[in-house]
């Protein structure tokens, strides 16, 4: 038995969950050949250059959190509570099945998504539902500035993993609603080094009101927690 069926216990998502890992591992061999001219930035710490002019290449790519990302955020989730967690960069749902996994186990609450990309928010929520999950998700297809200006009450939880170059907009649109102890988890900081710098900054800076730090995941994982 692997350690994700210890964490998460149920069959249903975890074979989902398992399908939608292995279509991501499939397109490894697409990532590298398309990062590979970057491979010096890599080499010097300085992790890739993101050029908001070219998401389109981004358009059918998983790019999901990792396995133990995931088991991560179902822990953390569940360990907080959490009956809000909003997430920032749904793509095809595997981070939003182990979310949802999470709420639901904590007996009610939804996870708020968004995603710009129409094809994958079809793609989602058919994945979601084949889970079981449909009824704690709420995914929201467009622009996250947009999407995400509405919630009403506590945010628990925030993933961030969605373009870069709007983190620290979408981090200021929902501090707000973040309740102290409340968890910000955020993607990629050390793939997209450059351009996540001056968010996380913002989440390192005692005066923003969190305590951050990064994690040896996936190449950067930033854990925050507003602490007031």
């Amino acid at each position: 038995m692997s350690d994700q069926n210890i964490v998460l216990g149920d069959p249903k998502v975890e074979a989902v969950l398992e399908r939608l890992h292995h279509a991501a591992d499939r397109q490894i061999l697409q990532l590298v050949l398309h990062y590979l001219p970057q491979l010096p930035r890599l080499l010097l710490g300085q992790g890739i250059h993101w050029n908001p002019a070219r998401t389109h290449f981004y358009r059918d790519k998983y790019i999901p959190i990792e396995r133990d990302q995931g088991q991560l955020l179902y822990l953390l989730a569940r360990a907080i509570n959490a009956q809000t967690i909003v997430e920032f960069g749904t793509s095809y749902g595997v981070s939003t099945l182990y979310l949802a996994a999470a709420i639901r186990d904590n007996g009610q609450g939804k996870v708020i998504g968004t995603e710009i990309i129409p094809e994958k928010v079809i793609q989602a929520r058919k994945y979601i539902a084949e889970a079981g999950l449909a009824e704690f998700v709420d995914l929201r297809e467009g622009d996250a500035l947009k999407t995400l200006q509405d919630i009403d009450g506590p945010i628990d939880l925030v993933l961030m993993d969605g373009y870069p170059h709007l983190a620290l907009d979408i981090l200021r649109l929902l501090h707000p609603q973040i309740r102290p102890g409340g968890l910000v988890i955020s993607d990629n900081v050390g793939t997209f080094k450059t351009a996540l710098n001056p968010y996380v900054e913002f989440l390192q800076a005692p005066i923003n009101g969190y305590r951050s730090s990064t994690l040896a995941l996936k190449g950067g994982t930033e854990l925050s927690i507003k602490v007031g």
